[in-house]
């Protein structure tokens, strides 16, 4: 099969755009979610390739009745699933002629570098980053966001301590300390093994009520450590944990490291851009922060993949990362030099344009339309959680910060803490697979609970009272035919709900 002409190329764009369309505009209409069937799945994971090729519109067909079928289902405004919101129509549009250009973002002097520069600015922004001196890469997501800003705080503390990293490796090097709340992400806990700190050397530390680090706990963690002789450098703070939404005390724990000359990495993959929301006055405290990771592709809506890593130090993150071969090396101003590249202050060398679907959304939105958007959903969250806490069937379990809401169904007779969890989770598992509505659950420290994760611009407030009395109706259901199980002889045991 030979390349496609132009006018083949036209009329299957087409096409193409009328499926995604359809897909986009015509969510509503459909299930949230329609769980795959065995043969389903094994015709799309065991397919033989083709020995010759197949026409091109006999592809896009199979991507319409086989993959656009059964979507994850994060694009339909009752998707209330982790942190997954549906992608922007400018987004959408921006990735097809990024992919047409298709350039490698590693550096030189092309359009999609400079894009990507003010992207990024953009970012630092929206949130009260500081531009000067400081330096922003998009990678994948929060993770390679957190592995970025944390390799940086590790080259300085080294520095700071004498030892040649790059010369000498990990092996015998001084004993570093990562501080993390007990609701921080487990990104944070990959990035620090990856890094060769050792999982002895991550203290977890304890979370107040409100699901915030308690930083009195972390005071006496950090001068424990310095008395054991090891050396504390990095401080990894939420605004917005994945569980509940909450903001840590950033101003405090800002302050504390100053005083104790430690490394601030804030994880703002999710509420980060909630900084736009005035009040929100913790959130004000980002600027202080040495590293910060942000999520594009959750709350802003730009299609995955496209998270962000900003440094205030953008020395010490070319230092961090720049080990540059000869055939290489540009001089600013010649030839195709430009800028400093990219792949200077980071992992990848090759580098998708990712910045395009990011400046065309932040284009159409403008900033106040990316901040009506944060206030609509903190609005929704509210009245969701006050909804919640009138029903008597159902327990508020958090209030909301962002757009968050945990909450648990506790209208069973003679439960106990065991058969709550179980039922809750079975109610998480009903609603899913009915999929009129989609939630997912997550534990808190005394139990299960339904978490609602509100990320959907369409998302209006009779899709959440839908959501209640879906929960509720399901949690009838269930109670019905699990009744036997439910009795107090079926619980002498684990719940056979689990």
């Amino acid at each position: 099969m030979k390349e496609l002409d132009a006018d083949e190329f036209r009329r299957l764009g087409h096409i193409a755009v009328e499926l995604a369309a359809e897909h986009m505009f015509g969510m509503r209409e459909r299930p949230v979610f329609t769980p795959m069937s065995g043969a389903e799945r094994n015709v799309l994971m065991h397919a033989s390739l083709p020995d010759t090729g197949m026409p091109p519109a006999r592809i896009l067909e199979l991507v319409r009745s086989r993959i656009m079928a059964h979507p994850m289902g994060n694009g339909h405004p009752r998707f209330f699933g982790w942190a997954n919101s549906p992608p922007s129509s400018m987004g959408v549009l921006s990735d097809l002629l990024a992919a047409a250009i298709n350039p490698s973002c590693a550096g030189g002097d092309h359009a999609a570098i400079y894009v990507e520069h003010c992207a990024v600015r953009w970012l630092m922004e929206l949130v009260g980053f500081p531009t000067e001196q400081s330096y922003g890469v998009l990678v994948s997501g929060g993770s390679m966001a957190a592995l970025t800003c944390l390799t940086a705080a590790r080259t300085r503390a080294l520095q700071r301590a004498g030892w040649d990293l790059r010369t000498r490796g990990m092996f015998g090097a001084p004993q570093l300390v990562l501080y993390v709340s007990d609701q921080g992400h487990a990104c944070m806990h990959k990035a620090a093994s990856l890094l060769g700190l050792g999982t002895e050397h991550v203290r977890v530390i304890r979370s107040d009520d409100a699901y915030r680090i308690d930083v009195a706990a972390l005071e006496a963690a950090i001068e424990a450590d310095r008395a054991a002789g090891l050396i504390p450098f990095c401080v990894c703070a939420s605004a917005g944990t994945v569980n509940t939404g909450a903001i840590d005390p950033l101003h405090a724990l800002s302050a504390l490291c100053e005083r104790e000359t430690l490394w601030l990495h804030v994880d703002g993959a999710i509420g980060a851009i909630a900084a736009l929301d005035s009040s929100l006055e913790e959130l004000s405290a980002l600027g202080q922060a040495d590293s910060l990771a942000l999520d594009p592709h959750k709350w802003m809506g730009i299609p995955v993949e496209c998270g962000a890593a900003l440094v205030r130090d953008a020395k010490l993150l070319r230092d961090t990362f720049s080990l540059v071969p000869p055939y290489l090396r540009t001089e600013p101003g010649r030839g195709f030099g430009g800028m400093p590249w990219f792949s200077e202050y980071g992992f990848q060398q090759t580098r998708g344009f990712r910045a395009l679907k990011l400046w065309s959304t932040l284009m159409h939105l403008g900033r106040e339309g990316m901040r009506r958007r944060i206030e609509q959903h903190r609005a929704l969250a509210r009245a969701l959680a006050l909804r919640i806490a009138q029903e008597p069937q159902l327990e508020l379990l958090t209030e909301p910060e962002l757009a968050i809401v945990c909450f648990r169904y506790t209208g069973i007779a003679e439960s106990t803490p065991e058969l709550l969890d179980a039922f809750n989770r079975a109610l998480v598992a009903q609603l899913q697979t009915e999929g009129e509505v989609f939630v997912t659950g997550t534990e808190l420290k005394h139990c299960y609970a339904l978490r609602v994760s509100i990320m959907h611009h369409a998302t209006r407030a009779t899709d959440l009272a839908l959501l209640v009395q879906l929960v509720l109706n399901a949690a009838a259901r269930l109670q019905e035919s699990a009744s036997q199980l439910l009795s107090p002889a079926a619980h002498s045991g684990e719940s056979a709900l689990r």
